[in-house]
């Protein structure tokens, strides 16, 4: 008996005498050998150096962080490489698994036969269960019409996503009996487009949806009423930036262009006028102001709207900024 306390007390004598050893390393880590003082991390040059005479005690150390800056949570998300980061332009947010079709290993090696046949089979199950329900098949379908489209358009990232959060609100409030994906979706770009400031008009919506430009207008309607968007009448200089971009003209001719339709809201000219032609006839009547000549069937197959609407804005602006001259 006297020999397991013996035993015991030993162990314990032992177990404190290596922890004080290993505090008294510790401490010597955060020392300066030269004048014992505290040693700080200086984690921009990868150095330890001392608080107190500037000594560089350890230098090229290992960041283990990561080589971006978060300035708040959501940009961390957004940068965090532990996965893609959600989005609304996928029908389960970007959540589940993907099966790419190449029948190669990790290594680019061709599979066999039945290895082929499995990650087919694979595909299959996988398929199945991102679109368990109809909502879901809905979705995947009408999402990709609003990628395809948006594509086709030149529009960015941040439309396609409203666009999806319109439709995906349509899809819950029971907005879609009666009328098709395919104008939903469509209707949904649109009005995505005339929040962001980026518009386009109903005819070039029109050439790459797969339904009329009538239908397309009415769900727009519907749409944006059920739904209570807010979207402002589109501002005909949202359209001068790229049509002078498509015909290749000067920064002046796009200023000219700015300040005839700029001179034609301030008299009430736009009232009851197509954006769309006013921003065409704007910028065909600037290129003829900065000797840039262009002709009207050029701004007509850039701007999609007839020669004849061109002309009747065109001179209405000439109007416009003759009768603001002569008053000056």
């Amino acid at each position: 008996m006297t020999d397991n306390v013996r035993t015991f007390t030993d162990e314990r004598t032992r177990r404190r005498d290596e922890s004080t050893t290993e505090s008294t390393g510790s401490e010597e880590t955060v020392r300066c050998p030269e004048c014992e003082g505290h040693l700080t991390t200086d984690t921009e040059h990868g150095e330890t150096v001392c608080a107190d005479c500037g000594l560089v005690v350890e230098e090229d150390e290992i960041d283990h962080g990561p080589e971006w800056r978060a300035f708040d949570s959501n940009e961390k998300d957004n940068k965090s490489r532990v996965g893609a980061p959600t989005t609304n332009m996928m029908h389960d947010k970007g959540l589940s698994t993907n099966i790419g079709w190449q029948d190669r290993d990790a290594y680019g090696k061709s599979l066999s036969s039945r290895q082929r046949q499995k990650m087919q089979r694979l595909r299959t199950w996988n398929e199945r269960f991102r679109t368990r329900d109809s909502k879901e098949r809905n979705l995947k379908q009408a999402l990709g019409e609003v990628d395809r489209m948006a594509s086709a358009l030149g529009l960015p990232d941040n439309v396609r996503e409203t666009a999806s959060v319109i439709y995906r609100r349509a899809l819950s409030e029971d907005l879609l009996p009666g009328r098709s994906i395919e104008g939903v979706s469509t209707a949904s770009l649109y009005a995505a487009a005339r929040q962001a400031g980026t518009p386009r008009s109903l005819d070039e919506v029109t050439s790459v949806s797969r339904v009329e430009k009538d239908e397309i207008a009415r769900t727009y309607r519907y749409v944006a009423r059920e739904l209570s968007l807010e979207i402002k009448p589109a501002d005909p200089e949202q359209y001068v930036p790229r049509f002078a971009s498509e015909l290749g003209l000067s920064d002046e001719a796009e200023r000219r262009a700015r300040e005839l339709l700029s001179t034609a809201k301030a008299q009430g000219v736009h009232s009851g006028k197509s954006p769309v032609g006013l921003a065409a006839a704007g910028v065909y009547a600037a290129s003829l102001l900065t000797n840039q000549k262009v002709t009207q069937s050029e701004v007509s197959d850039v701007a999609n709207i007839s020669e004849v609407t061109i002309r009747n804005r065109y001179h209405e602006l000439l109007e416009a900024d003759q009768g603001t001259q002569s008053v000056a």
